[in-house]
């Protein structure tokens, strides 16, 4: 499939004006074809006019109709077949079948927000119908849904060049909540972009929908990702990336005339407890386990398990040198930019020169570009808490080891953790009581808590939440995975003493779409 290096404004297809990137062999670092043009700032201002002309229509749209939308999406990704997934390989450096796993989730995410937009109960209806005799005072006739919030901003991710960009999980929920998207492309990944971007535009046309539901920006500086925040037309914001990135967009949300959510995740260690009689009977099968969720990916997760927690002694150096075993044998791996490649060797190095760190073991030496060489060191309880630097997320196959004298130790370096996405224990049944313990720290810190497993692999389902409190994530009680995400982009709306005429379809009395409601407070199925 031939790219363009095209803007998708509406559905219009226009090479942008206001200079060009290129993406990057990931592999060698040389430059490859075709440029794709910046979009200037009159760019931007057309997609918005698009966006906001569309909302009103597009909010209103049917349930079976947006479903299909949904549904159309996620064909066509798949009709693209084999050219996406060489080309995003060529820009990511991600395997083969790492890519086709996540176009599969990709597809799956969109197909469930169908089902979700079909069920209804993400419109929340809840009616309270007039009471004119009740004394002292009649009640007035009250009804709820909820609506989309309007037109989101968002952001393509570096590590996940398919199911949290162009029309990953962001895209998708907000499309779901009844709100059109504008993306701006990562720069790592345009061409990826691109494809999937057509197949967004193609299923807005062949549905039907508004123009303006969906447009696709690339951008050559920072102008266009920081002007659609500011744009008083965009009510929302999606994000994955950096610390510094997520909250660079967070004040130019919150310096707004009105201050909007910017859903941002952003950096977390995610750690992961070694219980003693766990650590007693498995530490080399933990050991090995961590490795291979340590380097998957090249550790480019942000949930990887970048801090293990354990009591010192025996068992402890049992892990320590299973893992630096198992970990001196895996190869460098091609990461996603040369950027973040450089990015990482540096933090490894400064880890690695830190005074109160050791090195236990380093995988293979790169052997070529833009690779990575993973790295476990180990550290004291007493100079994880002194420094600030060793809490800090390296994003790569890195980890650290924090020796803690008890289980008291342990405790308290959780309650002075940021943050995090996920937080993991291993435990036997005779740990159950010293775990149980943890849990209300770990709940106040942590989005995803799980026993005997690792952070990285996330279901997409509806108990899953990826979020968790700042800096993991913008807003702790949000997530971005899983059909809660579709909360993010919705607000409720009452209406009092409204005429059935009047009313949206969801709070007729005649209950026309089939409704799920409360009623009175009382949960009503629809028959």
């Amino acid at each position: 499939m031939q790219l363009t290096g095209n803007l998708l404004i509406g559905q219009e297809s226009v090479f942008g004006s206001n200079g060009a990137i290129k993406a990057v062999n990931a592999s060698t670092g040389a430059a490859i074809e075709p440029a794709f043009g910046g979009a200037t700032l009159a760019d931007l201002d057309r997609a918005c006019a698009l966006a906001w002309t569309a909302f009103d229509v597009y909010r209103e749209t049917a349930p079976e109709a947006r479903a299909a939308f949904l549904e159309t999406i996620a064909q066509n990704i798949l009709d693209i077949g084999d050219d996406l997934i060489e080309r995003c390989m060529i820009e990511s450096g991600l395997p083969r079948a790492r890519l086709e796993g996540e176009r599969g989730r990709t597809v799956g995410q969109l197909r469930m927000f169908a089902d979700v937009v079909r069920n209804g109960d993400f419109l929340g209806v809840r009616i309270d119908p007039a009471q004119p005799e009740r004394k002292p005072l009649p009640r007035v006739d009250l009804r709820l849904r909820h609506v989309g919030v309007g037109p989101v901003a968002v952001f393509g991710a570096s590590n996940f060049p398919l199911a949290f960009s162009v029309a990953g999980g962001d895209t998708a929920s907000a499309l779901a909540a009844g709100c059109p998207v504008i993306v701006k492309a990562h720069s790592a990944h345009p061409g990826t972009a691109e494809l999937v971007g057509r197949a967004v535009q193609k299923a807005v046309k062949d549905c039907g929908m508004p123009e303006g539901t969906f447009s696709l920006l690339f951008d050559s500086g920072r102008d266009v990702g920081q002007g659609l925040v500011a744009d008083n037309r965009i009510k929302a914001a999606g994000f994955t990336g950096s610390r510094g990135g997520g909250t660079a967009l967070m004040k130019i949300a919150a310096a707004r005339a009105e201050p909007i959510p910017v859903y941002a995740e952003m950096s977390s260690i995610n750690p992961v407890l070694l219980f003693p009689n766990a650590l007693k009977n498995r530490a080399e099968g933990i050991a090995k386990a961590f490795v291979g969720s340590l380097v998957l990916g090249a550790g480019q997760f942000c949930t990887n398990p970048g801090l293990i927690l354990a009591v010192d002694g025996p068992d402890l150096e049992t892990f320590i040198a299973a893992a630096s075993a198992a970990l001196n044998e895996t190869a460098a791996q091609t990461m996603l930019t040369p950027g973040i490649c450089k990015t990482y060797q540096s933090a490894v190095s400064r880890a690695a020169g830190h005074e109160g760190v050791t090195t236990a073991a380093r995988g293979v030496e790169a052997k070529g570009e833009n690779q990575g060489q993973s790295a476990l060191f180990v550290t004291t309880a007493d100079a994880f808490r002194k420094s600030h630097e060793l809490q800090e997320e390296i994003f790569g196959a890195s980890s650290l080891v924090v020796r803690c004298p008890d289980l008291a130790t342990m405790l308290a370096l959780v309650e002075s953790l940021e943050g995090q996405l996920t937080s993991a224990l291993h435990i036997d049944e005779a740990d159950h009581a010293d775990a149980r313990g943890f849990l209300p720290a770990l709940e106040r810190r942590t989005g995803r808590i799980l026993v005997n497993g690792f952070g990285t692999g996330v279901e997409v389902g509806h108990a899953m939440v990826h979020g968790g409190p700042y800096p993991s994530t913008a807003d702790g009680r949000s997530t971005s995975v899983g059909s809660l995400a579709i909360n993010r982009f919705l607000r409720p709306v009452s209406y009092q003493d409204l005429p059935d005429a009047l009313l949206p379809d969801a709070l007729k009395t005649d209950n026309p779409l089939g409704l799920n409601r409360r009623i009175d407070g009382k949960l009503q199925l629809a028959k």
